[in-house]
């Protein structure tokens, strides 16, 4: 190995790895039909060894899909062995327990052949609008209400494609041409992964990847292993309570920390719900990893080697660990709290240097409305899915971000996106001052968004909200940050879950969770004070 591969070679192989997988996420972007994918950036790419073996993985995209479909590729291979695929063939599934979580997520697994032999997997995943059932929302009792569920099976088969299959999505889906477009968009990028990487083997005269993907998974566990051996060694716990469907569920996390990794284990966390807010295992694993990846090895690649050593098991039957069929459309909104469950953990044997409690989860609401969505509407049908943001926790010394996606890292949708993919008019959209938690370093503050019909019609919308009862908390003495609040205008207070119709002539009001603070107030630079109220951030009081 070291005769033929040295570490300058390494290096530039993994650099031309790296901007591979990066092309196959802009494809993916550029060719996208579904908003979500192409102004908010919800999706993952990668590519991987013929064992299922994530090698790297893009920087555009979301923690939840990137480290779930790290281990749904695996899942692919079980069904289909290298082996038994053939150049042409394209996988596909939106199973939640197989792929990313729920339905809304299409994965895409591509062979890439050479010399007439399996050299690597390419896969990707979007969010895809509709999917049929109830639509995207928590209001499902079981995954059969939620839409369309795909077993792993082929998209394409030696280059032909499955007709039947995209005919059987066609007639389940609101929007069948977002939905078959994104197939193809999937496909495409694939395709563009495949074709580089096959030309980046020619130059680097590659017959296949085993020693070159042997390599860089080892570099990256060695790396890994040696900062976790520099840390303190013992157990710490956390937890927290949000607001869930109808009833508060607890996260109760223990993170184990030893020469050999680090365990973090979810025992004691509320069982599965009877609503849509289920976890599935995978889904669960995927932002643990991430909370311990923000702090721990952030700069060592992300693939199976790295990803390897932070172990996460949740007990069956826990909401992180829903055995099927449970609901599990807006995992998110309790999947995405998991990263700062974990960073409260590690706040000790870190000594500080985590920020604190951000709102966490996307605020994501689903526009639906039109001729066949509200009764009596003969205007056209309209399904708009869009993600909006609070503030985050503030950093060990710094303010939190202010209207940013963490953990999952999409972008908010525009204006201008909404306003143009529906009859929505956004008549606010500001900052949302004295949102933040205060302390030395404050948290980041929430938004302020209005919402009506531009023809002044009833509308739906389907919300999945938290911390409402449940605001973000502060650490170290600092405040918490302000709770979020969703209502219409001028009249009464909506549930933060769930699907409920907005009058004719109203306006939805949407005010998103502020970040916590963290230190002592008191402790403040005056001059930060002075800007934020010039700013008009923050009141005089």
């Amino acid at each position: 190995m070291n005769n033929s591969l040295d570490r300058l070679r390494l290096q530039l192989l993994w650099d031309r790895l790296l901007a591979i997988v990066e092309e196959q996420a802009q494809t993916l972007i550029r060719t996208a039909f579904s908003t979500t994918v192409r102004e908010a950036g919800d999706l993952s790419a990668g590519v991987f060894d013929t064992e299922g073996h994530m090698l790297a993985q893009a920087i555009t995209g979301t923690p939840g899909h990137v480290n779930a479909m790290a281990a749904s590729v695996g899942f692919f291979l079980r069904k289909y062995p290298p082996g038994t695929l053939e150049p042409g063939d394209v996988l596909v599934t939106n199973d939640p327990w197989h792929g990313t979580g729920h339905l809304n997520d299409f994965t895409v697994v591509t062979p890439v052949f050479r010399n007439g032999q399996a050299v690597a997997l390419f896969a990707a995943t979007s969010h895809i609008a509709d999917v049929g059932g109830l639509g995207f929302g928590p209001d499902g009792r079981q995954v059969f209400e939620e839409g369309i569920n795909l077993p792993i099976g082929y998209l394409f088969r030696a280059g032909e494609i499955n007709q039947t299959l995209i005919e059987i999505l066609r007639a389940n889906v609101r929007d069948p041409r977002a939905a078959e477009g994104d197939l193809y968009s999937l496909t495409a990028c694939n395709k563009a992964g495949s074709d580089s990487l096959l030309a980046a083997m020619e130059e680097f005269s590659l017959d296949d990847l085993d020693a070159v993907g042997e390599m860089i998974i080892q570099n990256s566990r060695a790396a890994m292993l040696e900062e976790i051996r520099e840390l303190p060694k013992g157990v710490w716990h956390n937890t927290m309570q949000v607001d869930g469907y109808s009833e508060p569920v607890d996260l109760v996390c223990c993170v184990t920390i030893s020469a050999e990794g680090i365990e973090v284990d979810w025992s004691g966390t509320s069982g599965t719900s009877s609503h849509g807010i289920n976890v599935p295992l995978t889904y669960a694993q995927a932002y643990t990893s991430f909370g311990v990846r923000c702090v721990i090895g952030n700069d060592i690649p992300n693939n199976a080697g790295s990803l390897g050593v932070v172990r996460v098991t949740a007990p069956a039957g826990c909401i992180l660990n829903a055995p099927r069929p449970s609901a599990v459309s807006a995992r998110h909104a309790i999947g995405q709290m998991l990263p700062d469950v974990v960073l409260g953990c590690l706040d000790e044997p870190l000594e500080g240097q985590v920020p604190t409690e951000g709102a966490a989860c996307l605020f994501g609401p689903v526009f639906l409305g039109g001729e066949g969505m509200i009764a009596g509407s003969r205007s056209e049908p309209f399904v708009m899915n869009a993600f909006y943001t609070g503030g985050t926790g503030a950093r060990p010394e710094k303010d939190g971000l202010s209207c940013t996606a963490f953990p999952s890292g999409v972008r908010s949708t525009p204006i201008e996106i909404t306003e143009n993919s529906a009859p929505l008019v956004i008549w606010r959209k500001e900052y949302r001052p004295d949102s933040a938690g205060n302390g030395q370093f404050r948290g980041g503050f929430g938004q302020i968004m209005e919402f009506g019909h531009s023809n002044n019609e009833a509308f739906a919308v389907s919300k999945m909200f938290d911390r409402i009862d449940h605001p973000p908390r502060g650490r170290h003495g600092g405040g918490d940050g302000a709770p979020a609040s969703v209502y219409i205008k001028d009249g009464p207070t909506l549930k933060g879950m769930g699907r409920e119709l907005i009058p004719a002539g109203s306006t939805m009001v949407l005010e998103t969770a502020g970040g916590s603070g963290r230190g002592h107030p008191e402790d403040r630079d005056r001059d930060s004070i002075f800007s934020d109220h010039l700013s008009g951030l923050i009141s005089k009081d």
